[in-house]
Order: structure tokens, then sequence, then C-alpha cells
């Protein structure tokens, strides 16, 4: 099985000019501004790239010049540039089982950028996984699918 990389990037200005009071996502143009303690983080984006590609900022830079629409004085240069790589499976859909090699070994993996979000639900899937509960829902997240 082949683990693809999604990755994100970020910028993040020290002491911002502007002050949000909570995160605003711009669904349309696929970013998020999320206020941080005397920071502004600007962050979104995925991007489909192996482990080993160099990133591309440019990427940072076309969120940065996005909110300067709504915020004028936001920077256009400085800040600190982040990029960040999430593992995901080829069809998009996490490995969540016990390994066939040795099922004392719990797998889940590849979320994606969805991993806090699905994080509760698949502890719960885990735990039923350890303790011999009724798992028969989790066959389509089975890591047999690729072999």
């Amino acid at each position: 099985m082949l683990l693809e990389t999604e990755r994100g990037y970020n910028t993040t200005f020290a002491d911002p000019q502007v002050k949000l009071e909570v995160p605003v996502f711009f669904a349309e143009h696929g970013f998020v501004a999320t206020p941080m303690r005397n920071a502004l983080r600007i962050g979104g984006a995925v991007e489909l790239a192996r482990p080993e590609a160099p990133a591309n900022f440019a990427r940072a830079a076309a969120m940065r010049n996005k909110m300067r629409r709504y915020v004028p004085s936001l920077p256009e240069s400085g800040g600190t540039e982040w990029m960040g790589r999430r593992p995901s499976t080829p069809d998009s859909v996490p490995v969540i089982g016990l390994s066939p090699r040795d099922p004392r070994i719990a797998m889940a993996f590849g979320h994606g950028h969805l991993g806090l979000t699905l994080s509760a639900v698949t502890a719960r899937a885990v735990t039923r996984l350890l303790s011999g509960g009724d798992t028969a829902d989790l066959a389509p997240f089975g890591i047999e699918r690729f072999q």
C-alpha cells in the first residue's frame, strides 16, 4: 500500500495589526484566519505530493494575498511560513483495523486533513477492536483492501 501525503500550508504573523476574536473560515477561498496569542495564522490548502517533494510556499503566499483583500493592513511579506504533511491513503479512506500480521497491533491512520475531526470516533473503533467487540462495520476500513 502506498501512503500518500496531503500537505497544508500556513503563515503566522507575530503581533499582527489586525485582531480577530474567533477563527474566520473563507470557504470560497479555501483558507482560515486563526487568532493566536499575539499572532495571526493564515492557513489551509490541500496539496498532494510525495514526501520528498520540496515545499511550494507559493501556496502560503496565495492565501496571504487573498487575506489582504479583506485585511489590507496584513503585511505582504514577513511572518513564518510552514508546511505540514498529513498521511492519506490513495482512496482517501482511513485504515482502521487490526494488523493481519499481528492482531495485537491496532492500526488507525490515513485520515488526511480529518485526523482531529475523526479522532473520537476512531478511538471508539480502536477500543472495540482491542476489546473484542463487534467490528463488522469496520470492514471497509481494513488494510486488506490494498492487498
